[in-house]
């Protein structure tokens, strides 16, 4: 572990150089029950998704369509990395939990002062980006580039243990923030460039030891069999149904699936799995036979509520290959699939709900025009779920491609080719009982924000020339923006400490923290 020097920038008093204090005050009360986790208090943000049911929406209505005006930068944290801030930080106890890839920072949330570093440089595996960390009691758990999971404690940063997830010399990867269910530590794995198995794995918290392995797909090999299926977005989890949701990566070889016949279970899925022994309770495939690279790791969100008028208890997802679902979350059944931007790749809907590949679409030597592109009409970006409105809001990139494949392209990895055509990116707020837009905020030729939405009416997000937006929910319109300098790649959180209300987002290597002034933020909370 290597402690190093940090610059942090503190409301208007401009840059300072701030020395790391490792384990003092306010990180020693560090401790996030399994009780904190499903019930969580408007001072934290427990899990990636804030809570388990994958909404991204918050209660707190400190700052208001009224008063956003005012918002203002309350501290900044730069990370002194190149790589962009894709992880949505932790709040527990006051202390901001984030990462980058091979790095994890616990920051004091009220001031943006590093309380500690820590640091585990690595070569092998995909650098892409890092999703964050988990926390059980006093103990975080991260995820390397190299496939290690590794337990610190919160209190100080320092390795309590070093488990292997998977093989980084097979063509494995690690990005993502595992999620902590009672007493099970789960976690996915990547590995688009060879053809490989997708699983999640079950750690116990307190010493590390495999609980248990859920294989997406078969072993390598396998004839007429595919491999793929990875499982590398954080899922979310129901407590009353004791039911784990994931989303599943797309089969391999990606863009050949001659040698793959079928609708290749359980890639490009949606799966209901116990937390307890990994057993499979459902699935339900987003892209049956999948020739495009269209992940359906997007977030499974949970919501209960009417659909047509019965009570309901549903999971959404807006998924990368154009379609959103909305599923009985009790048994996998379909309720409504619907294109929320261009798809033509698909012959219409069978009796499952689930979309009917058009094999004319699929990637040829003399190439094919597809919608979307291989990016998906959205991608790894959070989306969020405003309950007031019963919208659902959506980072979309409507897009189309070509898409090539032939035989010197062979049956191993990618084995193909795509090339955009055109595209760009805006924010849709879907009507989930028709699946209909019902309004629509462009955000420029590509932007990797995730969205978050709270009680107040605000929905917060960001566009590809580095804006922080903050649109009112019921109809898009800009209520407030701040320019941060790149455009952010993670999914913002907000949270209340000392009665003021703040919300964080990134921007390249820097977290920035707004808030209401002090003044302005205590005559808020009085009213």
């Amino acid at each position: 572990m290597r402690f190093g020097i940090t610059k942090a920038v503190t409301g208007a008093a401009g840059l300072a150089l701030m020395a790391v204090v490792s384990g003092a005050g306010i990180a020693a009360a560090q401790n996030l029950e399994p009780a904190q986790i499903e019930h969580p208090a408007a001072d934290s943000w427990p899990v990636y998704h804030g809570d388990y049911t994958g909404r991204r929406h918050s209660a707190l209505t400190q700052i208001n369509p009224r008063n956003v005006s005012g918002l203002g930068l309350a501290w900044a944290f730069q990370t002194n990395q190149t790589a962009e801030i894709k992880s949505s930080p932790l709040l527990v106890d006051g202390v901001l939990y984030f990462t980058v890839p091979d790095n994890v920072w616990a920051v004091d949330a009220r001031s943006g002062h590093q309380l500690w570093h820590y640091h585990r440089p690595s070569t092998q595996g995909d650098h892409i980006g890092h999703r964050g960390v988990a926390m059980y009691k006093g103990w975080l758990y991260f995820t390397t580039p190299d496939c290690h999971l590794i337990s610190l404690d919160a209190k100080n940063g320092h390795v309590r243990w070093d488990k292997l997830i998977a093989d980084v010399n097979r063509g494995y990867w690690t990005t993502m923030d595992p999620l902590v269910v009672k007493n099970h530590v789960i976690v996915g794995v990547s590995g688009d460039f060879d053809n490989l198995p997708g699983y999640l794995r079950s750690f116990e918290p307190e010493k590390g030891e495999v609980q248990w392995q859920w294989d997406a797909t078969a072993p390598a090999g396998t004839p007429n069999k595919t491999t793929g299926g990875m499982t590398w977005m954080t899922g979310t989890y129901d407590p009353e149904l004791n039911l784990v949701y994931w989303g599943t990566g797309n089969p391999t070889p990606v863009l050949n699936g001659t040698t793959r016949p079928g609708d290749d279970p359980w890639t490009c899925a949606i799966v209901a799995i116990s937390p307890d022994d990994g057993k499979l309770k459902w699935g339900f495939q987003a892209s049956p036979h999948d020739t495009h690279d269209w992940d359906a790791v997007e977030t499974p969100v949970l919501v209960d509520g009417d659909f047509h008028g019965k009570p309901r208890k549903m999971l959404m997802q807006a998924s990368r290959n154009g379609y959103f679902f909305v599923l009985d979350r009790t048994d996998g059944k379909d309720l409504l699939t619907v294109p929320f931007g261009p798809v033509n790749w698909s012959k219409g809907i069978d009796a499952q709900g689930r979309p009917i590949p058009n094999p004319d679409k699929e990637p040829a030597p003399d190439g094919r025009i597809v919608a979307p592109d291989e990016g998906g009409v959205t991608n790894y970006r959070a989306p969020s779920f405003d309950p007031k409105t019963g919208l659902f809001l959506v980072d979309a990139h409507p897009s189309w491609s070509l898409y090539f494949a032939k035989p010197a392209d062979g049956y191993y990895g990618w084995a193909g080719a795509d090339y955009d055509v055109w595209g760009k990116s805006q924010i849709e707020a879907i009507d989930y009982q028709t699946g209909k837009l019902r309004w629509v905020h462009p955000v420029g030729p590509g932007s990797g924000a995730g969205v978050l939405t709270t009680d107040a009416g605000l929905t917060v997000t960001g566009d590809s020339t580095g804006n922080l937006l903050i649109l009112n929910t019921a109809d898009g319109k800009t209520l407030w923006h701040a320019g941060m300098g790149e455009s952010m790649q993670n999914s913002p959180i907000t949270y209340m400490l000392d009665g003021r209300q703040y919300i964080v987002t990134g921007s390249g290597g820097v977290l920035f923290v707004w808030a209401l002034p002090e003044g302005a933020a205590g005559a808020a909370k009085g009213r």
